[in-house]
């Protein structure tokens, strides 16, 4: 017989072995992820959007055309370091808000358009 507690569901480890209901920190899939998305694009833009108590810092890229990818990255630092070694200029997402391109074309893809 195999007993279940109440609580076993919250102490099971989410993917990586990371118990769930952690912060994932940005790992090194992250910025391999955001590099190679980067470089197979052109016009590309960084957004850094504030950690949260739920979220690590996050930084989104968007496309000259608005597709977007989004990942984990350290810090409001870590982005800007990315961004000058790419030579992608880097806002933050709280002062300058999302570009309108990305927002079309997140309606574009949920009509099957892009």
């Amino acid at each position: 017989m195999v007993g279940v507690g109440l609580f076993d569901s919250l102490r099971r480890r989410a993917k990586g072995g990371q118990r769930a209901g952690t912060l994932r920190k940005a790992r090194s899939e992250d910025t391999r992820h955001l590099e190679e998305w980067a470089a197979a694009r052109r016009g590309v833009e960084a957004y850094v959007e504030p950690k949260t108590n739920v979220t690590e810092t996050t930084v989104v890229l968007i496309a000259h055309d608005g597709e977007w990818t989004r990942r984990r990255i350290g810090s409001l630092e870590a982005a800007q370091q990315f961004g000058h070694r790419r030579s992608i200029p880097v806002y933050e997402v709280a002062r300058v808000g999302y570009p309108k391109r990305m927002r079309e074309y997140t309606e574009r893809k949920k009509r099957g358009e892009a």
